[in-house]
């Protein structure tokens, strides 16, 4: 007989990716993610967090940046 599948959700990927980029992990939590999660949905989660992320920074600098003096 097969092994049964697990399904996980896209959130739970979200969450693994988010806290491996904080970098606190438990490492049991990390082994049930590399044997559940699927690794092409890890990749596309993190490459989507990293751009958020970039843009993210993009926004702050230049609203910063622009900022009139007032002086």
């Amino acid at each position: 007989m097969n092994a049964p599948v697990h399904k996980t959700s896209w959130l739970r990927t979200i969450q693994a990716v988010l806290w491996s980029f904080v970098g606190l992990r438990k490492n049991s939590d990390s082994q049930q993610d590399i044997e559940k999660l699927n690794p092409f949905h890890i990749i596309g989660v993190a490459i989507g967090a990293a751009l958020l992320f970039v843009l993210g920074l993009i926004a702050l600098v230049n609203w910063v940046v622009v900022q009139p003096t007032g002086l």
